[in-house]
């Protein structure tokens, strides 16, 4: 199904430029709303943003909107010229940088989503899909955690904005039949992984000889899911008009930290240097994805084993970042 026109909140970052990318190699249309903020390295997301422009087959098949999307009169503008899909990746991200600034999580991640929701309320109600995130779930027994635990006690205020968007993608699908289909990442990685990631901090300790702090001695076990397959997963939703759904989307194999360390310091050579320290208030010890929902209303199937995903994370590393040797 390619051709159409597709809005994308958040492509000059992780997960946004790949999709956004994929989408253009599909020959979707694709205009890129994002405010390119200092979070992280505003240079790397202009680098980004080139990769992504290098997949457009004419400069008329990608647009670029530099804009917040608490920008109620910006949004409502840019949502006004038509789309079949609006996939909104935007957002603060982080579960322990939402504790020190929760008014900045709220304003983004639900102001800015509320904003997104109503325009496409007001412009040809789009497929609307949103990234959530498996730390809604906080401290479940339910394990695998599936898509119909409560998920009503969210462990810090940036879980609690993604949960509470949701909420609202409902209100919008119950008032004025907007499809929504909420997506819960599962601790994704992989090339253009943002600096505030686990296997960005590795890498970038092991190069810088630095220590980096290892939550719980690594004893923690990750559904690690690399950004690939989450694309498929993100690009198949756009495709499917679900009514409201929410769906797991990671890899559905749970490693220990210590354990992808380990595949990090092999592929680098070299030992990090470790500070074991005690897991946050706001962290959980295990996350693992049941995705049969996801294989059923996505056909999502996803393909890279971690140990490919370190190789082609590492790799990246090296040829943007620099050698760890």
């Amino acid at each position: 199904m390619s051709g159409r026109r597709i809005l994308v909140t958040g492509a000059a970052g992780f997960i946004g430029s790949h999709c956004a990318e994929a989408l253009l190699r599909r020959g979707d249309s694709v205009v890129i709303l994002d405010n390119l903020n200092d979070y992280y390295s505003i240079a790397r997301k202009h680098q980004n943003l080139a990769e992504v422009r290098a997949a457009a087959s004419s400069p008329k098949q990608l647009e670029f909107v530099e804009g917040d999307i608490r920008n109620r009169e910006l949004v409502t503008g840019v949502m006004s010229t038509g789309f079949d899909a609006v996939i909104h990746l935007a957002a603060m991200a982080g579960v322990r940088a939402s504790v020190d600034d929760p008014w900045l999580y709220y304003d983004v991640n639900l102001t800015g989503t509320l904003n997104l929701l109503d325009a496409a309320r007001a412009h040809g109600k789009p497929n609307f899909v949103f990234a959530g995130t498996s730390s809604a779930y906080g401290d479940t027994k339910v394990i695998p955690f599936v898509e119909t635990d409560a998920c009503d006690k969210p462990l810090a205020p940036y879980p609690a904005s993604k949960r509470a968007a949701e909420l609202l993608g409902f209100s919008y699908h119950h008032l004025h039949g907007l499809d929504f289909t909420a997506l819960r990442f599962f601790t994704v990685y992989g090339p253009r992984g943002r600096p505030d990631m686990m296997a960005y901090k590795v890498l970038e300790g092991i190069r810088l000889e630095r220590e980096i702090p290892l939550y719980n001695g690594g004893q923690m076990h990750r559904d690690w899911s690399f950004v690939g397959d989450i694309v498929a997963g993100i690009v198949a939703a756009s495709e499917r008009r679900l009514g409201y759904e929410i769906i797991n989307l990671g890899r559905g194999e749970p490693v220990l930290v210590s354990d992808f360390v380990r595949l990090l310091e092999e592929r680098a050579g070299r030992k990090a240097r470790l500070a074991s320290q005690p897991m946050m208030d706001a962290d959980v010890a295990y996350t693992y994805a049941d995705i049969s929902k996801a294989r059923r209303l996505l056909g999502y199937d996803p393909r890279v084993s971690v140990e490919r995903g370190v190789r082609e994370f590492f790799d990246w590393y090296v040829a943007n970042v620099g050698a760890c040797g």
